[in-house]
This record gives structure tokens, C-alpha cells and sequence, in this order.
């Protein structure tokens, strides 16, 4: 019996011995938790990414996705055996001291099978340059973790059939190109970890703005607010140093030119929404801003009983007539079941520049549009300092006024609101903005929405008292 007993206490050190030494184990478990870490590990698509700002913990979910996937034991996605990976850096200087570093953090030493080294000593290889990491898979067999850094070339990634690319920070676009080549006949992933700091890059395009609607893009941002592991004073010492275009990349890990966003309000992770059937009482109108070589933007506006607008359908399309931009206005309000007068005519607001006629045309756009069933109104409120401020009034969470909400369906519009730049003057730059025209349009004809009143202090409201009781004494 003591025999037995004093085994089972060997196990137990061993068992708390081996805990301790496993990073991964530990990886968000106890009661603080990295919310958006696990959200990033949760995304079933292939090609994810983290936009975050210094110290927001990207690197770290990074290298943990890379060790799950290699190891066989992700937590929410199949698992396979053999796997082979690359983890990309920028310079083989920056591998060995941020990706390597974290994923032989998260390896435990009796995962690792054998080690490849660039440079340096494998028995040592924290201070060299690692080629390949050999490590144990969980289900049998062996899985793979190949280093690479973009200052090798585009090249040095060809040939390779991968399960997976993790790049951490930002590459070159032909090495991402080359990449994704790697990883389409495993059907592996593509993700990666990076601070927005070199501006509108593809990536913006690819990724953010995600122009070609590719349903296999992910990506989330995190700031430093997202790391609980961060103090509140650190965070409000770093703040201080930086301007608010740098606070932008280094905190929120958002992209930024030096003119900046025109709506930093918008959130897309509560802005944009799943559609959903809208009460016929909260159908509003359509708002349209016309074009023909330019693309025609047009969307459907419902207001809810709180005074919150939510744009729920969208046509947008370009080198069209008016014929065929009515007869989809028509078609779409038809699958809406939007209101419509006793004819059939559909109501909208519409640019005022269309109620002009010009010398290559007897009608102007406005009546076309009409004489096809749709009823444009162009008496809109074409401020563009006064729309603009409107809209940000609507995107705001802080001011307890009514907000925008976005069906995740007007993929335009969406696309148009997170690429909305300001110029080098005083106004927003000239392109892609014909959804941001007709979205304020649209709001200022919306009732101006009233500040909720400040709660009064205590010494503000005995000074009212005493005033009111000075003025009802009589005269003398």
C-alpha cells in the first residue's frame, strides 16, 4: 500500500512539474481570459488575420494557432496528423526575437523531436536562427515548423506545399501571393499578426476592405484595452507620447494615413449586423446618389420605434441606365416588401444635382427616374460638415443618442465607410464615396437628435433653489 501511494505522489509531481513547464496548458485559462484571443482561435475561416496595436497580445495568439495546428491539438478545429508550417517574419533578426522566441516558449522541450538551425547551437536555440522545428504530434507522427523571413525573397517561399502560413507583421505582397500558392492543395490557412504601420497597404485593399468579397477573410482588431494583462497606467503613460494618427496603428492597430478617418466611430463589430425581417412600420424611404459611368449608390432606410436607423438592403452598381437602375430599385423593394404609393411607385431621396437638365438631355435624371415609377425627392441637405457630423453623431456610442446599424448585406457601403479618407484640405478625398453621400443625405433629414440632458450636481440644484426662492419675495 505504501508502495502504491508513493507512486501516486510521483505522478503528481511529475504531472504538476510538466504543468508548469507547459506554456500552452496555461495559455488563457483562469479567470482573466483574452477575449479576443479566443475569438481569433474560435474563426473557422482560412485566411484570418489580428490587427492590433503594440503589446495587445497578436503575437501571442499567433504562435499559440501555429503550436495548436502543429501539435494536433486545437481546441476548436479538426486536427491532422503531419502538419507542415511557416512562420514568416520580416528579418531573421526580428524571427529569432519575437516568433521563435514565442513559439519555443509554447513548445515544451519533450515536444521537440530535433531542431534545425540557420545559425547558432541547437542545444541553445533561443540565442541562433532556427531553420525547422521537428515536434510530436498528439495524434502519431511528426508535424513540422519551418522559420522564413521576407528579406530572403519571394523565391525562397516557392515550391512548398504548407498547412499553414502565420505572418507576423506585415509582408511584401509578393511573398503573401506566394504564399497562399502554398497552402491551396493541403486546403491550409492563412493568418497572420501585424500593426498597421506603413499605411494603405494591399492589405488594407485585400483584407480590411476585403474588395473581392472573398468569404474566407477574417480578421478582428485589438487594442490595448483587449489585453487585461496590461495596466491601466501603463496604458495612460504611452498614450501621452503619441499623436492621435500614431495612437491610431500603435494602440487600436488601425490603418491610417496622416489625414486620417473621417468616421473612427464606426466599429464593424457593432455597426454591422445579420439581417433580419424589418417591421413594415419601420420602413422609411430610399436614399439615392445617382450615377451612370460612376457607380449608382442607393439603399433602404428603417427607422425603429428608438429613433435607431438601420440600412437593410443596397443596390450599387456601375455604367448602367436608368432604366435598369429603376427596374432593380423596383425589384428590390418588391423582395423587401417595401411601401409603396397606391400605383406601385417607390419613394426616394434623391442628389439635387439630378434635378438638373443639361444640353445633351430634354430630361433631367430626377424625371427620368419618375417617369419610371421611382419618386425622387431632391430637396436634400447637401452640407457636407453638417451631414458628416450627423453621421458621426449616429455612430457614436458614448452620447446616448439613437445609432447606424449596417445589414451585413450592403457590403458597398460597408467597404466605403472603413476606406473614407480625409484629403489633404479640409475635405473628405473624392473616391469610392457615393454610398457616404446618399447615408447623409439620408440622416439629415432625420429630426436633430437632442443631447441627453446632464444630470445636475447637488450644489447646481441648491443654487437653483435659492434663486427661486429670491425671486418670489415680494418687491422692497
Amino acid at each position: 500500500m505504501y508502495e502504491i501511494i508513493e507512486k501516486i505522489r510521483a505522478i503528481e509531481r511529475e504531472q504538476k512539474r510538466r504543468k508548469g513547464d507547459d506554456a500552452l496548458a496555461a495559455y488563457n485559462t483562469g479567470k482573466v481570459r483574452h477575449k479576443k484571443q479566443i475569438a481569433f482561435h474560435k474563426c473557422k475561416k482560412r485566411n484570418r488575420w489580428v490587427f492590433g496595436g503594440n503589446r495587445s497580445g497578436k503575437t501571442e495568439c499567433g504562435a499559440v494557432e501555429a503550436v495548436y495546428i502543429a501539435r494536433g491539438v486545437h481546441p476548436y478545429r479538426k486536427n491532422r496528423k503531419n502538419v507542415f508550417g511557416w512562420v514568416v517574419s520580416l528579418t531573421s533578426q526580428v524571427q529569432r526575437d519575437v516568433a521563435q522566441k514565442k513559439i519555443l516558449h509554447y513548445l515544451r522541450p519533450d515536444w521537440i523531436v530535433d531542431i534545425v538551425m540557420q545559425s547558432g547551437r541547437k542545444d541553445n536555440p533561443a540565442t541562433g536562427i532556427i531553420d525547422q522545428i521537428v515536434i510530436k504530434s498528439a495524434l502519431g507522427g511528426t508535424s513540422v515548423i519551418g522559420f522564413k523571413s521576407c528579406d530572403q525573397g519571394r523565391e525562397k517561399f516557392q515550391g512548398s506545399s504548407l498547412d499553414f502560413v502565420w505572418f507576423d507583421e506585415e509582408p511584401p505582397k509578393d511573398v503573401y501571393e506566394e504564399c497562399l500558392m502554398r497552402v491551396v492543395d493541403r486546403k491550409g490557412d492563412i493568418f497572420g499578426t501585424m500593426t498597421p504601420l506603413k499605411g494603405l497597404t494591399f492589405l488594407y485593399e485585400e483584407i480590411y476592405l476585403n474588395r473581392k468579397n472573398n468569404p474566407e477573410i477574417w480578421y478582428e482588431f485589438m487594442e490595448w484595452a483587449d489585453n487585461p494583462y496590461l495596466s491601466k497606467k501603463e496604458i495612460s503613460l504611452l498614450e501621452r507620447t503619441m499623436d492621435e494618427t500614431t495612437l491610431q496603428s500603435r494602440r487600436y492597430g488601425r490603418f491610417c494615413t496622416r489625414e486620417g478617418l473621417v468616421y473612427p466611430e464606426f466599429d464593424e463589430s457593432v455597426h454591422v449586423i445579420p439581417p433580419f425581417t424589418v417591421p413594415a412600420e419601420w420602413q422609411d424611404t430610399v436614399s439615392i446618389d445617382p450615377g451612370l459611368h460612376n457607380p449608382l449608390s442607393a439603399h433602404w432606410y428603417a427607422v425603429d420605434f428608438d429613433g435607431n436607423v438601420y440600412v437593410v438592403a443596397e443596390h450599387y452598381a456601375a455604367g448602367k441606365d436608368v432604366d435598369y437602375h429603376a427596374a432593380e430599385i423596383k425589384r428590390i423593394s418588391a423582395l423587401l416588401g417595401w411601401k409603396t404609393d397606391a400605383k406601385g411607385r417607390v419613394s426616394a431621396l434623391i442628389d439635387s444635382a439630378a434635378g438638373q437638365r443639361t444640353l445633351a438631355s430634354a430630361k433631367s435624371v430626377s424625371e427620368l427616374f419618375y417617369e419610371r415609377g421611382i419618386l425622387v425627392n431632391p430637396r436634400v441637405d447637401k452640407d457636407l460638415f453638417s451631414g458628416i457630423a450627423r453621421v458621426k453623431s449616429y455612430l457614436s456610442r458614448k452620447n446616448g443618442l439613437p445609432d447606424l446599424y449596417i445589414f451585413s448585406c450592403c457590403t458597398n457601403m460597408i467597404r466605403e465607410i472603413k476606406g473614407y479618407f480625409w484629403g489633404k484640405g479640409d475635405s473628405p478625398e473624392k473616391r469610392d464615396d457615393h454610398a457616404m453621400d446618399e447615408l447623409r443625405y439620408y440622416l439629415m433629414t432625420r429630426p436633430k437628435n437632442a443631447v441627453p440632458p446632464q444630470e445636475e450636481s447637488e450644489i447646481a440644484r441648491d443654487k437653483m433653489r435659492r434663486i427661486r426662492k429670491l425671486r418670489r419675495r415680494p418687491n422692497g
